[in-house]
């Protein structure tokens, strides 16, 4: 029976830490909401910036409306720039559909 050989041309990279460190805290954070624009995000991610304003002291959350918004523009060097000249130390990218 013949042999085939099969290369992958997409390579591979070592994993060496699967998530971003997490704050300490916090206070004195700027927070950014992206919205990919899914099930009811306009309702949401205001909720989610009020729970995070009433139980952090000392923190700024910026709404959707200052980034791209929708799927699309989630992985683009726009969105990177946005967060970049806002001065963003996180972001949270919601809503699940």
């Amino acid at each position: 029976m013949p042999e085939l050989e099969v290369f992958d041309p997409t390579g591979a990279i070592e994993i060496e830490q699967i998530h971003a460190a997490r704050f300490a805290s916090l206070a004195g954070k700027k927070i950014g909401l992206v919205s990919n624009d899914e099930w009811q995000a306009h309702r949401t991610l205001p909720l989610v910036a009020d729970l995070l304003q009433s139980t952090c002291k000392d923190i700024e959350v910026l709404g959707s409306e200052n980034f791209p918004v929708g799927n699309d523009p989630i992985d683009t060097e726009e969105l990177v720039r946005v967060v970049q000249d806002l001065e963003v130390d996180a972001i949270i990218i919601g809503n699940a559909a």
